[in-house]
């Protein structure tokens, strides 16, 4: 009997008993390296406990994949996805409010998944803003309000660590949205009721717009789904993980927007009936928003020797809050002296967007809106009809962009500190023109080899081990998460120490696959780097080829096959000779407006 033994046996049980609660032989378990679980699809990505089974680890997997058992058997996603405000925070605390109602379901019901849906809660908010809030601005209210929800609907305290965090906004939220909370009790065996009491609480703390009628069901559509019956629960698998990064994809409609790192998660997606009630032509060949119809990663002999190693962190993981408050400091004063350069930046990038959502009209019209400026001839000749105008439908489309930064040793310096006030300005001004931006990094946690390498030396030096280093994933900025919340992280590429060696191929799987299960209709990736993938314990085992041949076979399948639209700055280097759409600046002092230009280039494309 191996040592990993009782844990596979505990991951088999886990899977077995999400699957009795699910009602659904699909349900699977898998494990991560994050301790922020979350499921995507029909896998309940949990943290590994270890071999030892860590009592506090078993307690938070459990709870994760019963959570992700119940959402399967009491929640219709496509229901979910119509109901889903388009305001990110919105979406958000409705993703919250539907997240609670499915737990309190199981937890009424029974006993003992009250009690690891209660491990879960104390976990989901130990790295969670609310934590460190000092004012009601920093309090993200997708937690807080999922935590009154919560109370309500079982009658479970929020945890201890969220409670003062949770006082700042309370009276707020009470004072605004005590009807409808307390309402949310009568309906929770319901969930288009609950849906329309969620929307109501959204716009009465007027985070969302009154929701529109809809005259189609969320389930009708049948030429999108795969012909089954079932097809209410088919956008629960419109993403799976890449295998080959470590990474993940985001799931609208899932509560706690956790990110992990996940060891063979399977395939969710049935590639070969996707197109199946279309035409073979070129539209239908592309993969349709929000779904995926092709392999999770490329087909190459790329491979880490493990994975055992890797991290996916946020700022506030990597250093305390006093410390990031002082690192946002140094940025703003870094800031403070390009002030009319950033706000120049701003306003240019912002009339471009706005420019491409401004309202347009068709005049002189027989029905529609009244023409103002035909006032005049409807009073002096009432009967006239052409004094009405139409408003025109825009091309602009619901879009979410990534900017993925290298945070490797030769951007130490200058061109980090220009990345990071690029990636301000970028997450300010999107923000405000309606676009969801996500900020990544990428680099490594120690220089020429961390663990992964020791591990290979003790194992006698394997030939051709594969990636020797251990990747770090940095989260500075989610995608749903508004960007008062996620300003002071920003301040982290500023610290002495993280910026290391560089695995681009690996951190553009994994942020490409953050994008592919997200909802929006377009998905722009954009990455700063300042060279080519260097990692010399990697190199010097493989030989020095082997980063750069799979850095150009992950660009080259996203370029041809996915439908992220890709693009990139080189600093100081010439990456056209990776990216088709690049652009290469000699000096850091470019890249603000080398980031505006290339990113309204995108948006105008179509």
């Amino acid at each position: 009997m191996t040592a990993a033994d009782p844990l596979d046996r505990f991951r088999r049980v886990l899977a077995g008993a999400a699957r009795a609660i699910a009602q659904d032989a699909e349900a699977e378990v898998a494990f991560g390296q994050d301790g922020s679980p979350g499921p995507i699809g029909k896998v309940a990505r949990v943290p590994s406990p270890g071999p030892s089974l860590e009592p506090r680890l078993v307690a938070e997997a459990r709870g994760a994949a019963d959570a992700m058992a119940l959402r399967l058997r009491h929640s219709d996603a496509a229901l979910h996805l119509a109901r889903s405000p388009h305001q990110n925070e919105a979406r958000a605390v409705f993703d919250a409010l539907e997240g609670a109602r499915v737990e309190a379901l199981g937890a009424r019901a029974m006993a003992g998944v009250r009690g690891n849906l209660a491990d879960l809660a104390e976990a989901r908010v130990r790295g969670d803003a609310i934590t460190r809030a000092r004012t009601a601005e920093e309090v993200p209210l997708a937690t807080a309000i999922g935590l009154l929800a919560r109370q309500r609907l079982t009658g479970a305290l929020p945890p201890e660590a969220a409670r003062a965090g949770l006082k700042l906004v309370a009276p707020w939220i009470e004072d605004k949205g005590a009807a409808e909370l307390d309402a949310l009790a009568l309906t929770i065996d319901d969930q288009a009721a609950f849906a329309t009491l969620a929307r109501h609480l959204l716009e009465d703390l007027d985070l969302a717009e009154p929701e529109e009628p809809s005259d189609e069901t969320p389930d009708e559509d049948g030429d999108d789904e795969q012909g089954e019956e079932d097809g209410a629960d088919e956008p629960d698998d419109a993403g799976d993980e890449g295998g080959e990064a470590g990474g993940e994809v985001e799931m609208r409609g899932e509560s706690d927007d956790s990110d992990g790192d996940e060891d063979g998660a399977p395939d969710l997606e049935d590639d070969g009936n996707e197109s199946t009630s279309g035409d073979e032509g070129d539209e239908q060949a592309q993969p349709r928003p929000g779904r995926r119809n092709w392999d999770d990663a490329p087909a190459t002999d790329y491979h880490a020797y493990t994975e055992r190693f890797d991290e996916q962190v946020t700022a506030a993981d990597l250093c305390d809050s006093d410390e990031l408050a002082r690192l946002r400091a140094t940025l703003d004063l870094q800031m403070a002296a390009f002030q009319g350069v950033v706000t120049r930046l701003a306003n240019r990038l912002q009339r471009r967007l706005m420019a491409q959502q401004a309202r347009s009209w068709d005049f002189d019209q027989e029905e529609g809106m009244l023409d103002a400026a035909r006032l005049a001839r409807v009073i002096v000749q009432p009967g006239h009809a052409l004094s009405y105008k139409i408003e025109r439908e825009t091309e602009f489309r619901d879009t979410v962009v990534s900017l993925l930064i290298d945070n490797s040793g030769s951007m130490r310096g200058r061109p980090i500190s220009i990345a990071a006030m690029s990636a301000d300005i970028l997450a300010r001004t999107l923000e405000r023109c309606g676009v969801a931006t996500e900020i990544l990094g990428f680099t490594t946690r120690a220089w020429k080899g961390g663990q992964s390498r020791e591990a290979w030396l003790a194992e006698g030096r394997p030939p051709t081990p594969g990636r020797l280093n251990d990747l770090r994933h940095i989260l500075y900025k989610r995608a749903d998460e508004p960007y008062r919340h996620a300003r002071g992280n920003l301040g982290l590429m500023m610290r002495e120490g993280l910026l290391k060696e560089n695995i681009d191929g690996e951190a553009l799987l994994w942020a490409h696959n953050r994008l592919v299960g997200r909802r929006e209709e377009r998905r722009i990736l954009m990455v700063i780097s300042d060279g080519a993938p260097v990692d010399d314990s990697t190199a010097s085992a493989n030989g020095g080829s082997y980063l750069d041949a799979h850095l150009r076979t992950v660009i080259g399948w996203i370029e041809s096959r996915s439908s992220v639209e890709l693009a990139a700055i080189g600093i100081g280097h010439d990456v056209t000779r990776y990216y088709k759409r690049a652009v290469t600046i000699m000096d850091a002092e470019q890249l603000g407006g080398a980031l505006v230009e290339q990113l309204a280039g995108l948006f105008e494309l179509r």
